[in-house]
C-alpha cells in the first residue's frame, strides 16, 4: 500500500494528471502526491511562487511529529523508494513503516513531479526548458522542509541518502541543526563536488549539446535529443561501476541473443562490396546512420618509398581499396573474416542508453548535474582555507558515513574526510567490487548498518510497538528491474 493518512497539509494538493501533457514522465511514478509550495527564494535570488514538489510516504506520523525518516534519492531517482531501495523498506527493516513515517521528496529539476524544466512558465505559457532557474542542493532541502512542516513534522529522526542523496543528507544537517535533524546517514557522497565529478558531468552535458536535436534546449518532447542523452547515460554508467566489475561481467564476450535483440544495434547488412562492409563496421552503433548510394571509391593508400616515382608505380607499393570492391560481391566482401568488433559491454551500454531516454529528459539531466556541481557545504557559510572542515566540525548530529573502496566517482578518501571531521561519526566500508553503484546493490549490508545505527541513536522509536501492520515491501533481494535506480542489472550479458 502507499500513502497513509497524514495531518492535513496546508499546501494545495495537485492532481498529477495536470502535468501529463507537458511532462509525461510524471506518469512513471505511481500514487505519489504533488503539493504546491506557496513561495521560496532560491539561493540565486530568484523567487518561486506556487511551484510543485512531489513526494511519497510510507507509515504514519506519531503524535509528537518526530518519527520521520527522510530518504533522499540519487541523480536520476524518484520519490519511489520502493522502486530503488525496496529491500530496505518494510516491517523490521531499516525503513520500517510500522514505526516511522518514511518520506522521500523529489528534488527540483527532476522530471518526476517536482519543479523542473518541463513545468510551464506562466510568463510564456511554454515549458521553462533551458530557461529553468538554477536550483541547488540547499534549495532542495529548504523546499522539502516547507513540505514536511505542512504535514505536521516537528523534527526528523534521521535523513538518509546516497550519492546526490548523501549531499542532501549533509545539507539537511548543516542547514537546520540537531534540534530539527537528529541523525544522518550519508553513503558514497562528498562535502563538496570534486573536480573529477564536475568533469564527468561536463562531459555528459557536452554529449547532449552535441546532438543536433538539442536546439539550445528548445527541443520539443516529440523530437528530443535522445542520441546525446543516451551517450551521456553511457558515460555515467562507466562511473557508477568499477573497471573490474565490467571486466568480470562482460570481458570480451559476445552479448547473449536476448540482449542483442534488446540493444539498439541494427543487424549488420550483408555487404555487397568491401566499402559497404567497412562502412557497416565503422558505423555500427551509430543510431542515426544515413544510408545513401555511393560510387565505390578508387582512391589509393600510397606507400612512401625512397625509390623513384617510376619504380614506385611499377612496383606494388600503391595499395588500392578498389582491388576487391571493384570486383563486385563475388570477390572480397563475401569471403572476409573480420575480427570481432561487437561485444557484450557495448550491447549493455547501448541498451541502457535506449532504456534511459524513455524515462528521462535532457534539460532535466543538465539541470540536475549542474545542481550537483554547485554542492559545497561551505558556500556562503565560512571563508578560509579550511572552510569545509569547519562546517563539518560544527555538525552535532550522530552520523553514519558509508563508503565503497572500489568507488571511482565518490572516492573512499572523501568518506574518510567526512568521518574524520564530523565529531560524532562512524565510518563503514562496503566491501564490493561494484564501484559507486554498490550503495544501490549491497542491500543486506546497508540495511544492517542503518538498523544498528538507528537502534543506537533512535532507540525509543526503534523499540516502540508497531503503530499498525504494513505490507512488507521487498524481500531483501537485489533489484533487477528498477526503473528509477541508478543501479543497472549487468548479469547474463
Amino acid at each position: 500500500m502507499n500513502d497513509t493518512p497524514l495531518r492535513k497539509s496546508s499546501f494545495k494538493e495537485i492532481d498529477p494528471k495536470v502535468f501529463y501533457d507537458s511532462n509525461p514522465f510524471v506518469k512513471l511514478v505511481h500514487n505519489q502526491r504533488i503539493v504546491e509550495v506557496p513561495e521560496l527564494t532560491l539561493e540565486s535570488g530568484v523567487t518561486l511562487q506556487n511551484f510543485p514538489i512531489a513526494y511519497k510516504t510510507w507509515g504514519e506520523l506519531n503524535e509528537r511529529g518526530d518519527n520521520v525518516l527522510v530518504v533522499c534519492h540519487a541523480l536520476t531517482g524518484s520519490s519511489d523508494v520502493a522502486d530503488w531501495w525496496a529491500p530496505l523498506l518494510g516491517v523490521d527493516k531499516a525503513f520500517d513503516p510500522s514505526r516511522f513515517l518514511v518520506v522521500c521528496l523529489n528534488s527540483m529539476g527532476s522530471p518526476y513531479g517536482s519543479f523542473s524544466p518541463l513545468n510551464i512558465n506562466p510568463a510564456t505559457n511554454e515549458s521553462y526548458g533551458p530557461e529553468f532557474p538554477l536550483c541547488t542542493v540547499r534549495d532542495d532541502v529548504r523546499a522539502h522542509k516547507l513540505v514536511l512542516e505542512s504535514l505536521g513534522v516537528s523534527s526528523i529522526a534521521c535523513v538518509i541518502g546516497g550519492s546526490m542523496g548523501g549531499m542532501l543528507a549533509l545539507e539537511w544537517a548543516a542547514s537546520f541543526g540537531k534540534d530539527y535533524v537528529r541523525n544522518i546517514v550519508a553513503l558514497a557522497t562528498s562535502a563538496r563536488h570534486s573536480a573529477w565529478c564536475i568533469s564527468w558531468s561536463e562531459a555528459q552535458r557536452q554529449s547532449i549539446y552535441s546532438d543536433p536535436k538539442y536546439l539550445d534546449g528548445y527541443y520539443s518532447l516529440e523530437e528530443p535529443p535522445t542520441v546525446g542523452l543516451a551517450a551521456a547515460r553511457m558515460s555515467a554508467l562507466l562511473t557508477y561501476r568499477s573497471r573490474n566489475s565490467f571486466e568480470s561481467k562482460f570481458a570480451r564476450r559476445l552479448p547473449s541473443t536476448v540482449h542483442q535483440k534488446k540493444s539498439n544495434r541494427k543487424d549488420m547488412p550483408k555487404s555487397s562490396n568491401l566499402h559497404q562492409h567497412n562502412l557497416s563496421i565503422h558505423n555500427d552503433g551509430h543510431v542515426r546512420t544515413i544510408v545513401k548510394e555511393r560510387t565505390p571509391s578508387t582512391s589509393t593508400i600510397s606507400v612512401s618509398s625512397d625509390t623513384s616515382s617510376a619504380d614506385s608505380l611499377k612496383s606494388a607499393s600503391s595499395v588500392t581499396l578498389s582491388t576487391l570492391s571493384s570486383a563486385g560481391p563475388a570477390k572480397g566482401a563475401s569471403n572476409l573474416k573480420p575480427a570481432q568488433t561487437y561485444f557484450s559491454a557495448q550491447s549493455y551500454l547501448r541498451y541502457q542508453g535506449e532504456k534511459f531516454v524513455n524515462r528521462f529528459d535532457a534539460n532535466c539531466y543538465i539541470s540536475i548535474t549542474r545542481k550537483m556541481d554547485t554542492h559545497d557545504l561551505a558556500r556562503d557559510r565560512i571563508e578560509g582555507e579550511e572552510e569545509v572542515e569547519e562546517v563539518l566540525r560544527a555538525l552535532e548530529q550522530p552520523s553514519l558515513i558509508i563508503g565503497i573502496k572500489s568507488d571511482g566517482l565518490f572516492t573512499y578518501s572523501e568518506q574518510e574526510f567526512l568521518a574524520a571531521n564530523i565529531p560524532d561519526s562512524q565510518l563503514e566500508n562496503i566491501d564490493s567490487p561494484e564501484g559507486h553503484d554498490a550503495f544501490l546493490l549491497e542491500f543486506h549490508f546497508i540495511n544492517d548498518l542503518i538498523k544498528k545505527f538507528l537502534m543506537k541513536n533512535a532507540k525509543e522509536l526503534m523499540e516502540a510497538p508497531p503503530r499498525r501492520l504494513w505490507q512488507d515491501y521487498g524481500k531483501g533481494e537485489a533489484m533487477t528491474n528498477s526503473l528509477f535506480g541508478e543501479a543497472e542489472e549487468v548479469t547474463n550479458w
